[in-house]
């Protein structure tokens, strides 16, 4: 593809970007930002039931064309192509390359992976969030509230009822 495809290609996406709308229910709303040349870019994620696949992305921004081109070219590809949550992760500045062009990705960098960094960002969180409610917590890391039957099994008691359980005065606790 010569420079000028790439440019046409780059005008065209930001003049009719594809996928860009805030998504009504998504798992998780990252912000991205270039502060030296001010782009801002916003991505919604919803995983598939598999927890691996993408079921839905969107974006906002707003910037130069080469960040809002580039995220609205990344957006179609990871929908076209199907990309999975670790496609994410793999891809990197190398991919921008292929789909930008080398010379736009040299002359701006930061704009042209704005998106990518901001996707897999979303990505790890993601990825965070499912840990934690894994191991009993929010994504903000706050206790998921009592589940009777998951602390028997482990044998404990939470909540309230924990100082009801308490041993009385000097009797010995056994560890």
């Amino acid at each position: 593809m010569d420079r000028q495809e790439q440019i046409e290609i780059l005008v065209d996406h930001y003049q009719n970007p594809r996928h860009r709308h805030a998504m009504d229910d998504p798992d998780v709303t990252m912000p991205g930002g270039n502060p030296g040349c001010g782009d801002v870019i916003t991505i919604y994620l919803k995983p598939g039931e598999d927890g691996k696949s993408i079921a839905d992305l969107s974006w906002e921004g707003d910037g130069c064309t080469i960040s809002q081109a580039a995220a609205s070219i990344l957006m179609e590809m990871v929908h076209d192509e199907q990309w999975s949550l670790e496609d994410v992760l793999e891809h990197d500045y190398t991919t921008m390359i292929e789909v930008l062009g080398k010379e736009a990705v040299q002359m701006r960098p930061k704009c042209a992976t704005l998106a990518l960094g901001t996707l897999k960002a979303a990505v790890r969180k993601l990825q965070r969030d499912e840990l934690r409610r894994e191991h009993g917590l929010n994504p903000d890391g706050t206790p998921i509230e009592a589940d009777p039957e998951r602390d028997d099994e482990f044998g404990i008691v939470v909540g309230d009822k924990a100082y009801d359980e308490q041993l009385p005065p000097g009797v010995s606790r056994e560890h």
